[in-house]
């Protein structure tokens, strides 16, 4: 593909998801918001509650990446250091945001330490609206942090259309191929380079006791897209192979 426009990161925080006791819901969700805004998904990370290892990670793709998403550990528990770790990266001092008391004040909440500690941001950091619940995300320069609860997560991204600034929309068509990979291999390598504007991906599968692969065409170009996938699916229908 072109040389990517803007690029982002997002980076999962939360030993439930480490642990497999939870299941990220967030990743697929932000992929296509991001697509559909010109912003290309270039990594993921999962990372542990620890001061350590999320300081580092959010110093390394701030520096990489155009935008950074964080979701998860922001919430009113012993284990929710995703501020203090954000201000530890940029230097700056955790502070009690005025206006994010406020926003929890109006929910009619009783604002206790643990619900006032969701009101603490980095010094200097602008606060993302929380539609569903009130309690702010926040942003840092090009890091964006929010929630790691889907619904919520997703609320506050819906807040940040004037905030994000990407190229043309990123268009995806996929197809199945019931042929193992081994043997579509060659003829896909040859369309792979026979169009370097697009990206084609090779995602194998196994279903019904056949061997297959879902290919995937992903561009700025919708008309190429599909006349890529048109000719992947002649190509490999030539092949033999069943496609769905």
């Amino acid at each position: 593909m072109d040389t990517l426009a803007a690029t982002a990161c997002v980076l999962i925080i939360g030993n439930e998801i480490l642990s497999g006791k939870t299941q990220d819901a967030n990743l697929q969700f932000l992929g296509a918001e991001l697509a559909d805004k010109g912003i290309t998904l270039v990594e993921a990370r999962v990372v542990r509650d620890d001061k350590a290892a999320i300081v580092a990670a959010v110093n390394e793709c701030r520096a990489a990446y155009t935008y950074v998403f964080t979701t998860g550990g922001i919430g009113p528990t012993h284990d929710d250091i995703t501020a203090e770790c954000i201000a530890a990266a940029f230097g700056r001092d955790i502070v009690l945001h005025e206006e994010a008391v406020q926003r929890l004040r109006r929910r009619g909440l009783e604002l206790n330490a643990a619900r006032l500690k969701m009101a603490h941001v980095p010094e200097g950091a602008s606060l993302i609206d929380n539609p569903l619940s009130g309690a702010p995300g926040f942003r840092m320069e090009n890091v964006f942090v929010m929630a790691g609860i889907p619904a919520v997560a997703r609320g506050m991204f819906s807040t940040l259309d004037e905030e994000l600034s990407g190229g043309a929309p990123i268009h995806s068509r996929n197809v199945d191929v019931y042929l193992p990979e081994g043997e579509l291999a060659a003829p896909l390598e040859t369309i792979v380079h026979k169009y370097p504007q697009v990206e084609i991906g090779s995602y194998p599968f196994f279903r019904e006791r056949r061997y297959g692969a879902n290919l995937v065409v992903r561009g700025t170009d919708a008309d190429l897209v599909d006349s890529v996938l048109k000719e992947i699916i002649a190509t490999m229908t030539k092949l033999g192979a069943e496609t769905a």
